[in-house]
């Protein structure tokens, strides 16, 4: 509100020489929002003018407009409305009344007060105020606005002053005095003015009287003045005398400042001093260790490392801006340099030597396991070298050509160790697996009993190419082994060469589990993702047909390999870079030599692939052994082909029985091993999808010899087979052939009860024609009773055609049909009680169907057949029995 004051009175009272006393914020009673300010104001020049003015705010910006202005002489009366309680509601009488709310009963309060105040002022108590607190009306102690009306704005208004309740007194005591005070203003004037007069006189003496004193006053002044100056010049000669001492003080303290700068650098200097002696010295006896201490002994070895680590961390330490430029950091860098270079040279060649070293002593042990299916074991080796695991860490760190450059070494010395004993432990591998059957050891030049090959690798391939064909005649077919007996299946030969093929990963996985750890260890090859150096590159080439199949090409090395892991892998390729193809040669071996064997080793390189991804998915081995599975399944989908391309070529002799064929009971033989060799295998379901090709190509086959046979009937081809096939599969179990069994089953069934029919027959022919006449009779709509009045079917001729078949005839027919049928069936499936039962059953079944027929046809004629149902069992029994 006192901001709003003094606005109004900044931009629209002073300009018209108006003062401002009294604000109140009021809206019109009874309207809405439409605030107002009504301002109590005076004017400056005289006659004095008192208005109550309204003031509105602009409603186009935030400036006030003057709306309406009344003159305080107009203001006929004052309406409080209510003087017990706070009420904001007030009216003024102009010449109408005007009803304002005001924003507060304060606010009214403080403007009622003031318009009463000028009111008692200027209009003599003209303005009549209805309720109206008489405290508001007589408080002693005007607020606010009030307050300016009665000191502040005197001597702009007038020389009028009100006075207080004491001067009310004073004056009424004197007056009370002089009893014409009041009947005789002029006369008590006259008497207070002597009165003054006096006073004024008696106060001009007083002031004559104490001249003395003021003269006595003016020296002691004049005095005080001289003492002043004496004070001041005492005052400048200390001030002269401090400024000295300042002056002195200035310089000791620019002299202390100096010395702690000097101390400060000294103990920076010491600092640095220190720093350098403490990261940059080498002791004597770690020099001694990189120049000449041994690196054959384990004290001598822990003593280098010792002194590496030193000077490793002495040629890293983070030197400060500005060492670089001491002349003795330079001197001591460029001895740990030479240090360096120095220890490096002689860690090189130490590693090179022993490398030669260890490789010869193992080629030297090579001959003691030639006879054995054994590898020679490197723990001895990977035990001495690792003890130069930590100095090889530092060579990578500080002598990365160098450390490269042993890499190679190594990894080339080894290749040539690695690439003999596994030749020799393959040549081993193969005697041992050529020698499995007596026709192998005829054929693969075997000779004495020392165990070892006549010619190399590559002649024993190529004998065994000239004897796999009489091999795979014995063994490798489906069809021969239908005509071999268990001897002849060589169930012993096989599991000696699952045992040999099992020997040989069951060594060749620890040889490259702990070669690949070695080489981690030793040259400090992690998981973490670093430069490849060029490991090995000019050698690249050399491996051509070695290089594992899962390798990138040859080009793209450089740029793919782009961790340690690669690395370790890379220089595994390299070292055993033969293993893969002399494990591809083995397996082409054993599979010339019996395919069959494509099942062991599928079973086994799936169970030693499975456990190398257990340990590690991307390992040298993992890989490699996942390459040479591809080959061996390659082998097992190869040997199933062949089997069933056999089973297509099969030619039947056109002048014996068919039989059981030979390629069913290959089957049967094939189910038996291959059911035995996966009994635990992780690949079951390579397994399942051969079984699922063979059956189908069995099923084929069996339909497309039946077709062709000559000698033997279609059905009793049928029939044989797929009672042997549902025989076989019944007592195995293969759960994924149930579908098949069930087939199976349904063909016997069905081609069975095809041949019964078919060789049965009619075998009495004129009683069939007979009854078939009279069926045909009853079709056409003739009664069944009735039939027996028919020309050709009447009881006469009924009974002549009974007569041509007596129970001898009968038996005989019987006895020649039995005959027949045992030239039909061969004697492995014993189906012959079978079929002749079945055939028993069928003609029961057509005697009785005649039996009905007479019955129905001609009733009551007393005809029977020659012979009874117990007649036919007796015959068909002795002709079983009688054969």
């Amino acid at each position: 509100m006192t901001a709003i004051k003094h606005a109004l009175q900044r931009d629209i009272f002073t300009p018209n020489d108006e003062r401002l006393l009294s604000i109140v914020n009021v809206c019109k009673a009874g309207k809405k929002k439409k605030n107002c300010f009504l301002c109590a104001t005076v004017t400056t020049e005289r006659p004095v003018q008192v208005k109550v003015v309204k003031v509105k705010k602009s409603d186009k910006g935030d400036f006030y407009k003057r709306q309406m202005a009344w003159e305080l002489r107009d203001l006929a009366e004052v309406d409080a409305k209510d003087a017990s309680k706070e009420n904001p509601e007030f009216d003024l009488h102009f010449e109408k009344v005007y009803r304002w709310v005001a924003s507060s009963t304060a606010e009214k309060n403080s403007f009622i007060c003031c318009i009463w105040k000028l009111n008692q002022r200027y209009l003599r108590k003209k303005v009549e105020f209805v309720n109206v607190s008489s405290q508001l009306l007589e408080e002693s102690a005007p607020s606010g606005e009030s307050q300016s009306v009665a000191g502040g704005d005197e001597d702009a208004l007038d020389d009028y002053q009100e006075l207080n309740a004491r001067e009310e007194q004073d004056i009424e005591s004197m007056m009370e005095v002089c009893e014409y005070a009041i009947s005789n203003a002029e006369a008590f004037a006259e008497k207070l003015s002597r009165e003054l007069q006096v006073l004024d006189g008696a106060n001009i003496q007083s002031i004559m009287a104490s001249e003395k004193q003021v003269n006595i006053l003016m020296q002691l002044l004049d005095e005080a003045l001289a003492e002043v100056d004496t004070i001041e010049g005492k005052l400048s000669s200390y001030e002269e005398m401090l400024q000295s001492v300042k002056e002195q003080m200035d310089q000791i303290s620019q002299s202390n400042r100096l010395i702690q700068i000097s101390n400060t650098n000294n103990g920076k200097l010491l600092d640095e001093i220190q720093f350098l002696v403490n990261y940059m010295d080498l002791s004597k006896g770690h020099i001694r260790a990189l120049q000449d201490g041994d690196l054959s002994s384990p004290k001598g070895i822990e003593a280098c490392i010792n002194a590496s680590e030193a000077l490793l961390q002495c040629m890293n330490v983070a030197l400060r801006p500005g060492h670089d430029k001491l002349m003795a950091v330079k001197q001591q860098q460029h001895l740990f340099s030479e240090l360096r270079d120095t220890f490096a040279r002689r860690l090189t060649n130490h590693l090179n030597n022993v490398f030669v070293h260890q490789g010869h002593d193992q080629s030297s042990t090579l001959s003691q396991h030639t006879a054995e299916l054994t590898l020679p074991k490197h723990s001895p080796l990977h035990r001495d070298l690792l003890r130069y695991a930590k100095l090889m860490e530092w060579l990578k760190n500080t002598h990365r050509e160098k450390y490269e450059g042993l890499s190679r070494t190594y990894v080339d010395y080894m290749t040539r160790l690695y690439e003999r004993e596994i030749k020799d432990f393959f040549e081993v591998a193969k005697i041992k697996m050529a020698g499995t059957t007596k026709e192998a050891k005829g054929k693969f030049g075997l000779h004495g009993s020392s165990g070892k090959l006549t010619g190399s690798t590559s002649s024993l391939n190529k004998l065994a190419v000239q004897g796999s064909s009489s091999r795979r005649s014995q063994s490798s077919s489906l069809l021969d082994m239908g005509n071999m007996s268990a001897s002849d299946l060589d169930v012993a030969d096989r599991t000696k060469f699952d045992k040999i093929f099992e020997q040989v990963l069951s060594e060749l996985e620890p040889l490259c589990l702990a070669e690949q750890d070695f080489i981690s260890k030793f040259f400090k090859l992690q998981q973490h993702p670093t430069v490849l150096p060029p490991l090995a590159q000019p050698e690249m080439e050399e491996l051509d047909g070695g290089m594992p199949s899962r390798m990138p090409p040859q080009g793209e090395h450089r740029h793919s390999l782009s961790s340690e892991k690669d690395l370790v892998r890379l220089m595994m390729n390299k070292i055993f870079q033969s293993i893969e193809t002399e494990l591809n040669s083995l397996i082409a071996l054993g599979d010339k030599i019996d395919s069959f064997h494509s099942l062991y080793m599928l079973v086994k390189m799936s169970h030693h692939v499975w456990t190398a991804e257990n340990v590690d998915p991307a390992s040298y081995l993992s890989t490699t052994l996942g390459n040479v599975l591809v080959t061996v399944k390659r082998n097992f989908d190869k040997c199933i082909s062949g089997q069933i391309r056999q089973m297509e070529e099969v030619k039947i002799s056109k002048k014996s029985k068919v039989g059981i064929l030979p390629f069913v009971t290959g089957f049967e033989e094939f189910a038996e091993l291959a059911e035995t060799i996966f009994r635990n295998a992780e690949r079951r379901g390579d397994l399942d999808k051969a079984y699922v090709k063979l059956i189908r190509a069995v099923f084929m086959n069996v339909e497309k010899v039946a077709n062709e046979s000559q000698k033997t009937p279609r059905d009793v081809v049928m029939m044989e087979n797929f009672h042997h096939i549902f025989s076989t599969l019944s007592r195995l179990k293969i759960s994924c052939l149930e579908a098949e069994r069930r087939e199976a089953k349904h063909k016997y069934t069905d081609h069975l009860q095809s041949y019964v029919i078919n060789s049965l027959g009619q075998p009495l022919e004129k009683l069939n024609h007979f009854f078939e006449g009279v069926e045909a009779r009853v079709a056409q709509g003739v009664r069944e009773e009735e039939v027996s009045y028919q020309l050709a079917f009447n009881k006469q001729e009924l009974r002549k055609v009974i007569k041509e078949y007596p129970g001898k005839e009968v038996k005989k027919g019987l006895d020649n049909l039995y005959k027949k049928v045992d030239k039909h069936l061969c004697e492995e499936e014993s189906l012959l009680q079978v079929v002749w039962h079945s055939m028993q059953d069928e003609f029961i079944r057509q005697y009785k169907h005649f039996e009905g027929l007479i019955g129905r046809c001609y009733p009551g004629s007393g005809i029977t057949m020659e012979f009874t149902i117990q007649d036919m069992l007796e015959y068909f029994s002795s002709i079983a029995q009688s054969h």
